[in-house]
């Protein structure tokens, strides 16, 4: 069965990994959220966090699973842990799909980063990474197995106690400084194209 899927990642480091995974034809394009233009992304910056917001709402709408694709500095953007913590509130799954092994446009790899869903949290103090898994990409073989992984994170949400409830950030308001853009692509070209 197909699954809505929404994306979260760090995309200015991120970007030509994400769209190896998005391009790499294991779900269509119609199931695929999260990824933008970057003009398109800079107008919604320039309307402010509240715009931001509603876009990543926008984006949620109708989907069943949020893939966070995991890379080196991952863990440490707001917005991703924002999306993150509103997909989980909307009862989609969440899987962690670390990415840190597919090479970039120069045929680089990253280094390992910390998992986001180890700093999401719920009230009681348990790590989402507690009840969702992750994967990488290149060991596992995402290409064979994301499906899989989605079905069992949507039957493993099903089966999740509802009491399960994740505990908000401190409020604090996202600077221009930490707002660099939730799952962003600027159409980069295919990587096997080169």
């Amino acid at each position: 069965m197909a699954r809505k899927t929404f994306f979260s990642f760090h995309y200015e480091r991120d970007a030509w990994r994400a769209a190896n995974v998005r391009n790499s034809g294991v779900l269509s394009d119609d199931d695929e959220f999260g990824f933008i233009d970057a003009a398109a992304w800079e107008k919604i910056e320039r309307q402010g966090e509240a715009a931001i917001k509603r876009w990543i709402q926008e984006q949620l709408q109708n989907t069943t699973v949020t893939v966070v694709l995991i890379g080196a500095e991952t863990a440490s953007r707001d917005w991703v842990r924002y999306e993150i913590r509103e997909s989980w509130k909307r009862g989609n799954a969440v899987i962690g799909l670390r990415i840190h092994g597919i090479k970039d446009q120069d045929s680089k790899t990253d280094a390992f980063g910390a998992n986001p869903l180890d700093v999401v949290k719920f009230e009681d103090g348990t790590a989402l990474s507690a009840v969702c898994k992750t994967y990488d990409w290149v060991a596992d073989k995402g290409r064979e197995g994301l499906g899989e992984w989605l079905e069992e994170a949507v039957q493993a949400r099903e089966d999740m106690d509802e009491d399960k409830i994740i505990a908000e950030e401190a409020k604090k308001s996202f600077t221009r400084a930490t707002v660099t853009g939730p799952s962003l692509i600027q159409n980069p070209p295919k990587p096997w194209a080169r």
